[in-house]
Order: structure tokens, then sequence, then C-alpha cells
């Protein structure tokens, strides 16, 4: 796994999701890539349970799961201001299910991005159409170069092909969690592309009043 970047693609109100997602595959396409399978990133949120007299602040878990990493589970614990990640095996998602007295799972807030996937070179691309209880929120484009595993080192480079493939008007920015824990310089790991996820999901989950 090299460098990832995660973009989220503008929507209009007189395409649907499948219409975004058969533009940019002809994009895609048309650059030359070649299909290769499709993916799916998940997400559950679980709150903690209030406990009576406990003045600790509220604790939340986001667990997601990653198709391009089939046998691990990663999870991000909120409390507070602090944030801790966690890797662990499928097994986690058992031991969630048996905390339901100490964490509940609003299941209108499950949110998944899944489509295409396409390889390009070096390069890796995903179309992804994100839902919410089944309804489309927006359009998420996943875009991996292999050979660099530290950011700085091809940011230049990710820059020129996104602004070639998605056009100008992409914001192309340091991702939150890439800046404020200042890893552009440290070796990129799976859970920063979670992070990156996690970050767009919890946007759309604000825009339908859910955070």
């Amino acid at each position: 796994m090299g460098f990832t970047m995660l973009y989220q693609y503008p929507t209009t109100d007189n395409k649907t999701g499948p219409q975004i997602i058969e533009q940019l595959t002809k994009k895609v396409i048309t650059l030359g890539a070649k299909p290769a399978g499709h993916f799916l990133v998940d997400c559950d949120t679980y709150m903690s349970v209030p406990q009576l007299g406990d003045g600790s602040p509220g604790r939340t878990v986001h667990v997601l799961h990653n198709s391009e990493h089939p046998a691990s589970v990663f999870a991000i614990l909120e409390t507070g201001s602090k944030v801790v990640p966690l890797i662990a095996d499928n097994l986690f998602d058992l031991l969630m299910l048996k905390m339901t007295q100490i964490y509940t799972n609003k299941k209108q807030t499950k949110i998944e991005c899944k489509g295409p996937r396409f390889e390009y070179v070096d390069l890796v691309i995903k179309l992804g159409t994100v839902t919410m209880s089944q309804n489309f929120k927006g359009v998420l484009v996943e875009v991996e170069y292999g050979p660099m595993i530290v950011p700085t080192n091809c940011w230049e480079l990710m820059r020129e092909f996104v602004h070639s493939f998605l056009g100008n008007t992409m914001s192309h920015q340091i991702p939150p969690h890439l800046q404020v824990n200042n890893r552009m310089n440290e070796v990129y790991q799976p859970i920063d592309t979670i992070h990156q996820y996690l970050d767009h999901f919890g946007q759309y989950r604000k825009t339908a009043g859910l955070l």
C-alpha cells in the first residue's frame, strides 16, 4: 500500500450517484486504466451509555472495515479531544456486539462507500458511492500511488494527476489527520486512509443532522 488521497467529488441535483460514477468511469477508462474489481469501506458508530453519577466524558467508537484489508477491523475511539486508533482482527466485531451495556449502536448512522476499482500503471483509482441508510449522500474518489509511502515525496505528482483527471476545481489540501499530526514526512499507514474516510463520513453525517 502506498500514499492515498480521498476526494469528495461535487454532485449536482440533476445527476444521480450512478450517473456520476458512470461519467467518472469513462474518464478513467479514457486514461487507460483497467477495471480491477470493486471495493467497500463501511463505518458503524457506537456511543457510550451514560452512567448515573459518572462525570467522565462520553466515548464514541467508530468501527470501520476496508475491503483492501479483509482480515482487519479498524476502530477509532474518541474521548473528548483525545483520539485513539486501533487495528484488530475480525473478532473485534463480535466483541462490540457483547458490549451493548456499555455502547449503543445507532443503526441510522451506518454509512458506507462502495464502487468500482481501477488500476493505472502505479496508481489505484476507486470511485465510491456514499450511502447512509440506503440513501445516496455523495461520491468519494480514492487515489493511491503505490511506489511511494512518504506523502511529502509524491504530493506534487498526486496533485498533477488528480487535476488532470478530476479538474482544477478539486481541492487538493493536506487531510486534517495528516496535517494535525504532522505525518506528511512519516511512513503512510492503512489507518491513515481510515482517518480520511472517517473525516468525510463525519461531514456527510453532519449534513444529515446526525452529529
